[in-house]
C-alpha cells in the first residue's frame, strides 16, 4: 500500500476508536449515539460509516472478519493500543449492533388501531389511498367496490377520515452505499428469540401508502439503493387487498438500511438478524393486542361462554383482516426496505412475525377443532370466509421459504374450519332427526324446535356461495335407529334447485315435518294436536316464503303440499272439536210420529240445548287458552268457526225456541244468543283464561 492508503486506513481507525472513547467517558447513552432523531451528528454518521467501508475494504480477505458473527467486546478492543483493523471493524459492529437496536426500538410510528380494522376490509379505494396499480395490472384499474357486510356481520368501528398524505420513499443517499461485494449468504436464517420490552408509542396517524409507491421508477439511479428493495416488493404486492402504513420515518428506514448494509457486507449477518427480529416482534404483539387479538389457548377457547365466542369471533374477523392485510403487510414492506438484497428479508421478515401470524391464525385453529354445536355453524363460516377471502394476502406477504409454514398452517386451518362446517351441518341434522320427545307444548303453539330450525335455515341463504363450495353431496337419508336410508320415492320432495345444499335442506325440513309429527301423540285433546301441526307446518311454509332464495331452494311443489298438509290439520282440527257441537243442532231424533201428525219431543229437545251449551261451554274455556301465534291464520279459523256454527245454531233457535220458551225456565236452556257465540268465538286462541260468556254478558 502506498502512504495516502496507509493514511486513510489510520484516520478510519481513528474515527472508529474515537467514538468508543466517547461512548466510555459519557454518563448518556443518548449523547453518544450517531444516529439519532435529531439529526445533528448526520455529519458524523456518514463519516463514520465511510471509515467502516474503508476499514472492511482492508480486511476483506481476513478469515476472522469474513463470515464471523464473532466479535470482540468494546472493552477489549480499546484496550489495544495499536488497533488493527480487524479489531476495529469489530468495535465499528459492536456500535453499529446498538445503534440499529436503538433506532428499532425508539423511532416506530404509532398506529391508529381504529382506522386499521375498518381499512382491513375495504379495497385500496375505498381506503382513501389513491394511485396507479401496479405494473401489468392496467387491465385492473377499475377496483370494484368491496363487498358490504351483511346485516349477520358485526358493524365495522368507523373508518378514522384524517389521513395523512402518503410518505414518500427514502432518499438514495444522505448516507453513503457501501462499495464492497457482499458475501452470499444462507437463505434461511432464523436467528433465535431474544426478550424485549415493547417500545413506547406515540401518538400520531401513519401515512399510508399507496400502491404506486411501491413500483419502481424508470430511472434506477434516481432511487439509488432503494431500487432493489422496491422491485422485490413487487414480487408480492400483487393483491389490491393490501394496505401498507409507514411503519417508521423515511430518515430512521434510511439509517437503518445503511446500517444493515455494513453489518451484513462485514459477516455480521447473525447478529443483525438476531437484533431486528427481537426488536420489531414486541412491537408488532403490541400492535395485535391493540387490534383485540388476544393469546387463548385452545382450552381457554373451548372454555367459553357461546355469547362471549360468538362476541370474540365478530371482533377476530375484522382484527385479522387487519393484522394480515395491514400490520404483517406493513412488516414485510420494512424488511424488504431495510435489507434489499435478495432473499435477505426472509429471515428477519419470519423471525419478527412468526409468532404473530400463528397467534392470530391460533383464535380459528380452535374454534376448528372445538366441539361441533349447531349454534356454532354460521360463525365458523364467517372464520372460513374471512379467511378464505385472505388466503391470497396470505400467499403474497408469506411467500419465501422461510414463512412457508405459516403459510402450510393458514392452509390447513382453512381445510379444518370447512371439515368442521360440515361436520356441524350434519350434527344439526342428527339433532333434528333424534329430537322425537314427545313433551306438548301448552296450547298447542309452535314448539321451540320448529322456531330454532326455520330460523336457522333462514341463515343459510347468506352463505348459499361458501356452503356450495363445502357441501358437495346429498344427505345420507337416515332416520334415527335406523341403519338404512329411506326410500326415496315420488312423494319425497326434491327441491327446485338441484345444489346439494338445496337437498339438505328440504331434508332437515322433512325430518322436522316428521318430528312434528312424533310430539302429536304427547296430547291427549286430539283437536289440540291437529291445531299443533297446523300451527307448526303453518310455521315452516311462512318462514320458507318470507327468504327468497329458501323458497328457491325448496321449490314450490313441496310448499304446496306442506301448504296442503296445515291445511288438513286445520279441517281435522274443527271436525274434532265442532263435529260433536253442531250434532247438538241437528234435527235427526227431535220428531215423533204418532198417528197423522208429528210433534218436537220436548225432553230430547230439552237435552240437546243441555249438550250445546256443555259442549260449547267447555270449547270456549279449553280453546281460549290454546294458542294459534300468526294473527291472520288465528281470524281465519275463527271466522271458519263462526261460518258453520253461527248458521247452524240460528236456524236450530228458530225452529225450536217457542218449544222450548212455552216450558219452565226457559233462559236455562236457551242461555246464549246468536250475538253472544260470535263474541265468545273472539276468545278463542288467545292463550288466557277468558270470562265466561254469561259474565261478560251481566258485565255490558
Amino acid at each position: 500500500m502506498d502512504g495516502s492508503e496507509e493514511l486513510d486506513l489510520e484516520v478510519a481507525e481513528q474515527v472508529i476508536m474515537r467514538w468508543e472513547s466517547t461512548s466510555a467517558s459519557t454518563f448518556s447513552p443518548d449523547s453518544a449515539l450517531l444516529f439519532s432523531a435529531s439529526g445533528v451528528r448526520r455529519a458524523e454518521a456518514e463519516r463514520y460509516l465511510r471509515a467502516v467501508d474503508r476499514i472492511r475494504l482492508s480486511t476483506k480477505d481476513s478469515p476472522i472478519a469474513v463470515n464471523s458473527p464473532r466479535r470482540l467486546s468494546s472493552g477489549s478492543a480499546t484496550s489495544s493500543a495499536a488497533p488493527t483493523p480487524v479489531s476495529a471493524l469489530q468495535t465499528a459492529m459492536a456500535r453499529l449492533e446498538d445503534e440499529f437496536r436503538h433506532i428499532l426500538v425508539t423511532r416506530s410510528l404509532d398506529i391508529e388501531i381504529d382506522s386499521l380494522i375498518d381499512l382491513g376490509s375495504l379495497s385500496i379505494n375505498n381506503s382513501s389511498v389513491s394511485g396507479e396499480l401496479f405494473p401489468g395490472n392496467e387491465d385492473q384499474a377499475t377496483e370494484e367496490e368491496s363487498e358490504p357486510e351483511r346485516s349477520r356481520s358485526p358493524t365495522p368501528v368507523p373508518v378514522t377520515e384524517s389521513v395523512s398524505e402518503p410518505a414518500s420513499e427514502p432518499s438514495s443517499s444522505s448516507l453513503p452505499v457501501p462499495e464492497v461485494q457482499r458475501e452470499p449468504l444462507p437463505r434461511s436464517v432464523s436467528p433465535p428469540e431474544r426478550e424485549c420490552k415493547p417500545e413506547a408509542l406515540a401518538t400520531r396517524v401513519p401515512a399510508l401508502v399507496s400502491v404506486s409507491e411501491s413500483t419502481p421508477t424508470s430511472d434506477p439511479k434516481s432511487e439509488g439503493s432503494t431500487s432493489s428493495s422496491l422491485s422485490q416488493r413487487n414480487r408480492y404486492l400483487s393483491m389490491r387487498s393490501i394496505k401498507q402504513i409507514d411503519l417508521f420515518p423515511p430518515d430512521a428506514i434510511e439509517d437503518l438500511r445503511n446500517i444493515a448494509s455494513r453489518m451484513i457486507a462485514s459477516g455480521y449477518w447473525r447478529e443483525c438478524m438476531q437484533v431486528y427480529g427481537s426488536a420489531r416482534k414486541p412491537s408488532v404483539d403490541h400492535n395485535l393486542r391493540r387490534l383485540g387479538i388476544e393469546k387463548l389457548s385452545i382450552g381457554d377457547v373451548q372454555r367459553l361462554s357461546w355469547e362471549t365466542l360468538a362476541s370474540k369471533v365478530g371482533r377476530w374477523i375484522r382484527s385479522a383482516r387487519a393484522a394480515i392485510r395491514i400490520i404483517l403487510a406493513s412488516e414485510r414492506r420494512l424488511c424488504e426496505m431495510i435489507f434489499d438484497e435478495e432473499g435477505l428479508d426472509e429471515a428477519p421478515f419470519a423471525e419478527a412475525v412468526k409468532g404473530a401470524a400463528l397467534q392470530v391464525l391460533g383464535f380459528a385453529e380452535a374454534n376448528s377443532i372445538g366441539r361441533r354445536s349447531p349454534e356454532k355453524l354460521f360463525k365458523m363460516l364467517d372464520m372460513y370466509e374471512c379467511l378464505s377471502d385472505l388466503m391470497p394476502d396470505i400467499s403474497a406477504i408469506f411467500n419465501s421459504k422461510s414463512t412457508e409454514p405459516i403459510r402450510q398452517q393458514a392452509e390447513e386451518i382453512l381445510l379444518r374450519l370447512g371439515d368442521a362446517a360440515r361436520g356441524i351441518l350434519s350434527e344439526f341434522e342428527n339433532a333434528v332427526i333424534k329430537e322425537t320427545s314427545k313433551s306438548p307444548v301448552p296450547g298447542g303453539t309452535i314448539h321451540p324446535l320448529t322456531r330454532y330450525v326455520m330460523n336457522y335455515l333462514m341463515v343459510i341463504p347468506d352463505y348459499t356461495e361458501t356452503l356450495a363450495k363445502l357441501i358437495t353431496s346429498r344427505p345420507s337419508y337416515r332416520l334415527a335407529g335406523s341403519e338404512e336410508p329411506i326410500t326415496i320415492d315420488d312423494d319425497f320432495p326434491q327441491p327446485k334447485a338441484q345444489d346439494p345444499i338445496a337437498y339438505h335442506v328440504v331434508w332437515i325440513i322433512f325430518v322436522l315435518h316428521r318430528s312434528l309429527d312424533i310430539k302429536t301423540g304427547g296430547y291427549k285433546d286430539v283437536a289440540l294436536s291437529h291445531l299443533f301441526v297446523m300451527n307448526n307446518i303453518h310455521y315452516i311454509v311462512h318462514k320458507v316464503k318470507d327468504t327468497e332464495e329458501l323458497q328457491e331452494m325448496v321449490g314450490e311443489k313441496y310448499l304446496q303440499k306442506l301448504a296442503l298438509a296445515y291445511t288438513n290439520a286445520a279441517i281435522s282440527y274443527e271436525r274434532a272439536t265442532w263435529l260433536p257441537i253442531l250434532r247438538c243442532l241437528r234435527d235427526e231424533g227431535l220428531h215423533v210420529t204418532g198417528g197423522f201428525s208429528s210433534s218436537v219431543s220436548k225432553s230430547t229437545l230439552r237435552e240437546r240445548f243441555r249438550s250445546f251449551n256443555a259442549s260449547f261451554e267447555e270449547a270456549h274455556r279449553l280453546q281460549s287458552m290454546w294458542q294459534v301465534p300468526d294473527t291472520q291464520l288465528k281470524e281465519e279459523l275463527r271466522m271458519s268457526i263462526g261460518e258453520k256454527l253461527l248458521p247452524a245454531y240460528r236456524s236450530f233457535l228458530g225452529r225450536f225456541r217457542q218449544h222450548i220458551e212455552t216450558g219452565k225456565h226457559p233462559e236455562l236452556l236457551i242461555k246464549y244468543s246468536v250475538e253472544d257465540l260470535e263474541e265468545a268465538i273472539l276468545d278463542f286462541f288467545e292463550g288466557t283464561q277468558p270470562p265466561s260468556i254469561l259474565n261478560r254478558r251481566r258485565s255490558h
